[in-house]
């Protein structure tokens, strides 16, 4: 048996008739003789309502006991024994009375659907977890009840119950849908028609975002790549070179031509990575698409235009926006621009090419970048190259062979061997190189037109010939090597860190797995969470998804990257190499832990509103302790300038006192950045740092007491993945912890080592001895310094974890580490190794 369909009536407020619009339904598909039940509906004492739902079967509830009161609930077993071919289930985002089941109404309709019971219910469109916030700095008010998007995204049919705010607050006076001690506050609170108005503006829009699906779905399933101009979709291609702001202005000038129109830009960034773009100007353009009302989107790729024509088909894109070449006239006579090859490939799309002040002219002509084992894509223009200039450059050198010597000969192969190097790596440049031996034997050495010399100079000079090209093309493999590492691990900390910003930012999940799915170039993403309960066959249920007919089980993903024992994240598309499966599983971590950050801090919970009205005291308190202490400051500060009027012990007095001053101070601000680090305030920028170099600066930020710390650090130990600000500031407050916990004659010691491509390192007082047993940590780390370190580590993408070491502690800090094998930096002498 088939899943059961599921249709929602959508409403933007209480009252616009979604109960009566679904009884009226039921009532339709039992006179076409379907065999229809109800199985819950609250009608709120409203008399039509109750009278639409007569002569449909209604379904026993089950009486539930909380608390010493008594409630009733639906109840699925009953439904599934009746067996109808349709259930008609009210308010799908209720929570159930605990002791139930499950936990949401909407977990009892999916097991409905999955016994093949069609299912017509009701929702608010205050309900969805994407617009809580929305609707809540709308209407002041928070919802409990949540239901999240993608369980209403699989509906098969949305049906909007629309009213007016002047209708609904008609309906409202008459007392049609409160009873009447509840209408004057109902009225000149929620339902004001300032708050109605913006409620039904967010349910249009959010339909309408579904219609687009379903017009996407469909073009998918059938084929149809060329864009339906349903409404205009201008894209903006981002380079990351200074054009772009004028790109971005000129496209909305042509956005707001077309009212309706969206705009929406995207950058390709290249597989091996590029040193050529700006991040600062990147970022600038984004901050400007997006006051512009854009959408700013990334993806990967090995071919710009491809990736570029892929992502405008999926977004039914009609108009393009790309900046005129930059390329000189010698290299666009080489190769088509962008520009060219879009518009080649375009189809029915239009493409805008506007001029800017980096066009043509500026731009110098550039060799190859080296690119040993980039892929075979690079290998095979490698080779198809040498095949077309090998022969090419014979013919030229035989027609001048009495002008050159062998010397010449030879010093043009060698030329074309570099060329080759630095386009396809080492292999393809030996193969030119004896390739190139062997022609200039056989066409200028004599005697002509065999393989074998007659003069041993000649012989010298073709080994010599080889062997620098051998050297040449092994130097240019290596360089290559550590280019594309060097580009790949810039890559992923770009990666990394846009999706810990959006993280922070406190973007809701579907974006996030958006975010993940465009930058690997996915079809569709999704976050599955499997039913902690036992049972002979896991279910699974989709957190939130991403792209056209995402996996609903881990079985029907291509790519699965598991998150932990419950969650995986499950995508479909083109395989994905070792090295982007690493990023995906990281990647999948972030996701996960956004995901349990939101799942325990969300709305409803009282230990997490608890929490937010302490941090929310605590700010304020920093904030106005922060003037006194700074004037504290400035007065010990004053008076320590005058020591020869002060007795020793009036020092020692104002010298503690400046001390418990300074370090109230920086409580305060460390108050302060974790409160801006959990807002999203916080902003961080992870790329490639030596802890070697991170250790050092915060040993010396110590000062005296820091270069008594012993460090061991092993030389091959990679790079991390980290802010280098936030890592050295964390690294610095964990020795001074420490140092402050450590007896004179046994100084701190940090240790790091790498395990499976993260790199742990570990600080731990003196006072544990070497040989302390180890066991769980005690109240010392939940110190404010401890707690605002290991915020920025998980900020980081890390972890740090306390233990105690005897009369210790020991603080294990890991982090991601960066590709292995990259290009490694020179590491400053340790200090007290």
């Amino acid at each position: 048996m088939g899943r059961g369909r599921l249709r929602i009536f959508l409403g933007a407020a209480p009252g616009v008739g979604k109960t009566y619009a679904m009884l009226a339904e039921g009532q339709r598909l039992r006179a076409l003789g379907s065999d229809v039940v109800v199985g819950y509906v609250e009608p709120h004492g409203r008399r039509p309502t109750a009278a639409m739902a007569e002569g449909l079967e209604t379904v026993p509830r089950r009486v539930v006991r909380h608390r010493g009161a008594r409630f009733t609930e639906m109840d699925p077993d009953a439904v599934l024994a009746r067996r109808p071919q349709v259930a008609l289930v009210d308010e799908l985002a209720h929570s159930n009375v605990p002791g139930s089941r499950n936990a949401k109404r909407w977990q009892d309709v999916e097991e409905l659907l999955d016994a093949g019971i069609d299912v017509v219910t009701t929702l608010n469109v205050q309900h969805l977890e994407s617009l809580n916030d929305v609707v809540r700095q709308i209407t002041g008010v928070r919802q409990r009840e949540t239901l999240p998007d993608e369980v209403a995204r699989r509906a098969d049919q949305i049906e909007l119950v629309d009213l007016t705010p002047e209708a609904l607050r008609r309906r409202m006076v008459h007392g049609d849908i409160y009873p009447p001690d509840r209408i004057e506050s109902a009225l000149t609170h929620y339902f004001r028609v300032g708050n109605l108005t913006a409620l039904r503006e967010i349910a249009l829009l959010w339909l309408a975002d579904r219609v687009e699906e379903g017009l996407q779905r469909y073009r998918a399933e059938h084929g149809i790549a060329a864009p339906w101009e349903t409404r205009e979709r201008i894209l903006v291609g981002l380079s990351g070179g200074a054009e772009g702001e004028t790109l971005i202005r000129r496209a909305a000038r042509i956005c707001a031509r077309t009212p309706g129109s969206d705009l929406l830009a995207l950058h390709v960034v290249p597989e091996e990575g590029s040193a050529r773009i700006d991040p600062a100007a990147l970022n600038a353009q984004r901050v400007l698409l997006e006051s512009l009302g854009g959408s700013f989107h990334q993806t990967t790729g090995e071919d710009v235009v491809a990736a570029l024509l892929r992502f405008a088909e999926a977004e039914n894109v009609t108009q393009i926006v790309l900046g005129a070449t930059r390329h000189n006239r010698l290299a666009s006579s080489l190769r088509a621009g962008v520009g060219e090859r879009t518009i080649k490939g375009s189809g029915p799309i239009d493409v805008h090419i506007v001029t800017h002040e980096e066009a043509a002219g500026r731009a110098a002509f550039r060799l190859p970048r080296p690119g040993a084992g980039a892929g075979p894509r690079r290998l095979g223009g490698a080779l198809a190259g040498a095949a077309v200039l090998l022969p090419a450059l014979t013919l030229l050198l035989a027609a001048v062979r009495g002008r050159l010597g062998l010397a010449g000969v030879l010093a043009a192969y060698l030329l074309l061997v570099v060329v080759v190097a630095l386009a396809g790596g080492v292999w393809p440049a030996l193969l030119v190189a004896v390739a190139a031996a062997l022609l200039a034997d056989y066409y200028f050495t004599a005697p002509l037109h065999s393989l074998g010399m007659a003069r041993p100079e000649e012989i010298v000079a073709l080994a010599v010939f080889v062997t620098t090209a051998v050297l040449v093309g092994t130097a240019a493999g290596t360089a290559a090597r550590a280019t594309r590492q060097a580009a790949r691990a810039t890559s992923e900390a770009r990666t990394l860190s846009r999706l810990a910003a959006n993280v922070l930012r406190g973007q809701d999940l579907p974006a996030l797995v958006e975010l993940i799915r465009e930058n690997f170039g996915l079809t569709a993403v999704s976050l599955l969470e499997r039913d902690p309960r036992a049972s002979p066959t896991p279910r699974w249920y989709v957190v939130a998804s991403a792209g056209d007919a995402p996996p609903e089980r881990p079985y029907e993903a291509d790519v699965e990257s598991p998150v932990d024992d419950f969650r995986t994240l499950a995508a479909r598309g083109p395989g994905l190499r070792t090295e982007d499966r690493r990023l995906l599983d990281a990647c999948a971590a972030e996701l996960g832990l956004a995901h349990a950050r939101g799942r325990f801090a969300g709305p409803g919970d009282p230990f997490a509103d608890a929490e937010r009205t302490r941090a929310a005291l605590l700010l304020a308190a920093g904030r106005d302790l922060r003037a006194p202490l700074r004037t504290a400051e400035d007065a010990l500060g004053r008076l320590r300038q005058r020591p020869q009027e002060r007795a020793p012990e009036e020092k020692r007095l104002l010298e503690t006192a400046r001390t418990a001053v300074h370090r109230a101070a920086r409580l305060v601000t460390d108050l302060d950045d974790l409160s801006r680090l959990h807002a999203g305030a916080l902003d961080l920028y992870l790329r490639p740092v030596d802890v070697g170099e991170a250790l050092g600066a915060a040993l010396d930020d110590l000062g005296a007491g820091g270069h008594s710390i012993v460090v061991r650090l092993p030389e091959d130990l990679p790079d991390v993945i980290a802010d280098a600000a936030l890592l050295t500031r964390v690294l610095a407050a964990l020795g001074a912890d420490a140092l402050r916990h450590s007896p004179p004659d046994r100084p701190p010691l940090i240790t790091a080592e790498n395990r499976d491509g993260r790199v742990a390192i570990r600080v731990a007082d003196g006072s544990g001895g070497p040989a302390a047993a180890t066991g769980p940590a005690g109240p010392r780390a939940d110190g404010l310094a401890l707690r605002l370190s290991r915020d920025l580590a998980e900020a980081m993408g890390g972890s740090l974890k306390t233990s105690r070491r005897g009369g210790g502690y020991a603080v294990a800090l890991t982090l991601p580490g960066s590709a292995p094998g990259g290009p490694r930096r020179g590491r400053p002498p340790a200090p007290g190794t």
